[in-house]
């Protein structure tokens, strides 16, 4: 049983022995100490636990007689290893029970677009879920227009219809969600002198400031330094911090409602063990007013007290450079919509955004799968993305730009004669520097091919790795994504 966050894993554990009892069920996600997971391993091995729940790892895990699989919000992007070993535990769950000829469960209110394509062809078995659990119906979502709030003078990051409803749900005594997917304080750092921002000194990104810690730090490669008071090009003190974290929206809440109590979840409070569970149980148990958190407080959740969700910022999964973007946008919205009024009290969502008349935005207004779906496809095949094609990135980076440059040119002509010798029906594009160009001090560029990916295109890819093996360059790397979650 898969589930897409470590934060899950208490709630599926919780329900799976209600239902079979302590001893059939083992446990694998990272955040197990190296002890926990060796006793885990082998109990699985010895046959003792029959059910084995965690994250995309736990696909891995020595199960002798498999008999079913699930994957619980299989549209997740988290159960594709972004790290090497790069897999896809779809995929590898797949090939399992197609290997033991066991059925494979996908489970998701808002399905993958491929996935929802494939049940569509009759090659995978549609099941519906119609009704809502416990039978509870559907929150009522309202959209704030921020333009028309910033037209009206309101500059904070709660809009009037949230404050109102924060104060309504504070004195009925319910509790409230606020998503906002941005850890942090501020998400950049400027001088308003001179325009200096503060950048990461490894990776072509702006620093975000924490400021608990009153650090400046990068959310890709773990580089931090002090906070800038100094502007250092022209010596100026006028900086200022701009964007908007879950650490500022916390200082805000708790400024214009002082009496209400907040806990927050997000990667910064989650670090240490059993932290996850720790907010989770205190937020339910000690019935914290509201929970402010990035998507970790999206999937899954059911709280029964919470009536309330607020969407600070809908547009942030937006203005990605992903073909994704509208599809991501509509599950994270519909899924954290999905937290509000899951028992008998109705519930509201306040989502605030900058483009109210977004497609994706007003399908997640009506909780409206199949309408997002039926005109988001259309696009698909128009612009010929998947599930009408694949993707295959391939990735090369090298420690000096103009070496970079040079290579990524070499390995596009080497793709491109293995392309035309092997007279396979392929698009390549030229190779361009990635949305984000430099990360832990490497230079990085991006090739895209688009296919049918097959037996021959494997075998072509292949052939064209070998030669590009042969480039003489001391730091060079090259990686192969095929239909990548994260196109950065």
């Amino acid at each position: 049983m898969l589930v897409p966050e470590i934060s899950l894993t208490p709630q599926m554990v919780d329900r799976f022995l209600a239902r079979f009892g302590q001893g059939e069920i083992a446990v694998l996600h990272s955040k197990l100490s190296v002890g926990e997971r060796y006793d885990e391993w082998n109990r699985i091995k010895r046959g003792e636990a029959r059910v084995v729940i965690g994250a995309r790892s736990a696909i891995f895990a020595p199960v002798s007689k498999l008999g079913l699989a699930i994957i619980d919000e299989e549209h997740d992007s988290s159960y594709q290893s972004e790290m090497t070993p790069k897999y896809d535990s779809k995929e590898v769950a797949d090939f399992l029970c197609k290997a033991n000829q066991i059925p494979l469960v996908l489970g998701s209110a808002t399905p993958d677009m491929v996935t929802y394509y494939q049940a569509l062809q009759g090659e995978i078995t549609l099941l519906e879920l119609t009704k809502r659990a416990n039978q509870s119906s559907l929150p009522d979502v309202e959209i704030v227009d921020l333009r028309q709030e910033l037209a009206a003078g309101n500059h904070s990051m709660i809009s009037r219809k949230l404050y109102q409803k924060i104060e309504e749900n504070l004195k009925a005594k319910k509790q409230t969600i606020l998503f906002l997917n941005r850890r942090g304080f501020s998400t950049f750092v400027m001088c308003r002198d001179c325009g200096y921002t503060v950048k990461c000194k490894n990776c072509d990104i702006t620093l975000t400031y924490h400021r608990k810690e009153n650090k400046l730090k990068c959310h890709y490669c773990g580089y931090e330094t002090n906070n800038v008071t100094v502007c250092p090009e022209c010596q100026s003190k006028n900086i200022r911090y701009f964007g908007a974290g879950t650490q500022k929206l916390e200082e805000q809440i708790h400024k214009i409602f002082p009496n209400a109590s907040t806990i927050r979840m997000d990667i910064d409070t989650v670090s240490k063990k059993n932290s996850h569970e720790e907010i989770l149980n205190t937020f339910k148990n000690e019935n914290i007013d509201i929970l402010i958190g990035t998507q970790m407080v999206v999937k899954g959740h059911h709280f029964p007290n919470v009536t309330l969700v607020g969407i600070i910022a809908a547009d942030s999964s937006l203005n990605i450079d992903d073909y994704r973007a509208g599809e991501r946008t509509f599950q994270i919205i519909t899924q954290v919509a999905g937290r509000a009024g899951r028992e008998k009290e109705k519930g509201n969502v306040v989502l605030q955004t900058y483009n109210p008349d977004n497609f994706s935005i007003e399908c997640s207004k009506e909780q409206n799968y199949t309408r997002f779906y039926e005109t988001e496809i259309k696009l698909r095949e128009a612009l010929n993305y998947p599930p009408f094609c694949d993707i295959i990135v391939i990735g090369i980076s090298l420690t000096d730009e103009n070496k970079t440059v040079k290579i990524a040119q070499k390995v596009y002509d080497i793709f491109q004669n293995k392309i035309r010798e092997k007279e396979e029906n392929i698009n390549i594009f030229k190779p361009l520097p990635a949305p984000i160009d430099k990360i832990k001090n490497r230079y990085r560029y991006r090739m895209i091919l688009k296919c049918k990916f097959n037996e021959d295109v494997i075998n072509m890819v292949q052939s064209a790795l070998e030669d590009c093996y042969k480039i003489r360059e001391k730091d060079f790397r090259i990686t192969v994504d095929v239909n990548p979650n994260n196109m950065m």
